[in-house]
């Protein structure tokens, strides 16, 4: 393709190819506009294009846009891999928002808050935010 000054132009990519997969099964593959990634450096939107990175996953949701519409998924740990391919996410655990069992994040809840006195360094500090994450999916 040229552009006015008879220069080339690259094509840049309309959408993102996106998976994600957890141990039990691939929950989500297909193209989309942008992807945002509960990372725990923090949080990313990954549109196409983005500049290639690994980032660790922190427990939240991941949320998908397609088309104007939102898909959510809650995720507990893994990795998140941006390469000129697209995004890959391996996630430790994951669910579509909608199965969530809420009464199992709520005990969650609780056997975190009963960890976190005996927790020091990084420790505390994941449970903090797995608490953290916890929290917002119940709450919001």
């Amino acid at each position: 393709r040229q552009n006015g000054c008879g220069s080339s132009v690259t094509e840049m990519a309309d959408t993102l190819n996106f998976s994600l997969v957890s141990p039990e099964r691939e929950l989500y593959s297909g193209d989309v506009d942008q992807v945002n990634i509960p990372g725990t450096e923090g949080d990313l939107g990954i549109m196409p294009n983005h500049s290639p990175l690994m980032a660790a996953i922190r427990t939240g949701m991941i949320t998908v846009i397609e088309n104007g519409a939102e898909t959510k998924f809650f995720v507990q740990g893994g990795f998140a891999d941006v390469t000129p391919n697209g995004l890959t996410v391996l996630a430790e655990q994951a669910v579509a928002f909608d199965a969530l069992d809420k009464g199992a994040v709520e005990a969650q809840i609780a056997a975190v808050e009963v960890s976190l006195p005996n927790l020091t360094g990084d420790a505390a500090l994941a449970a903090h935010q797995n608490l953290d994450g916890l929290r917002a999916v119940i709450n919001g």
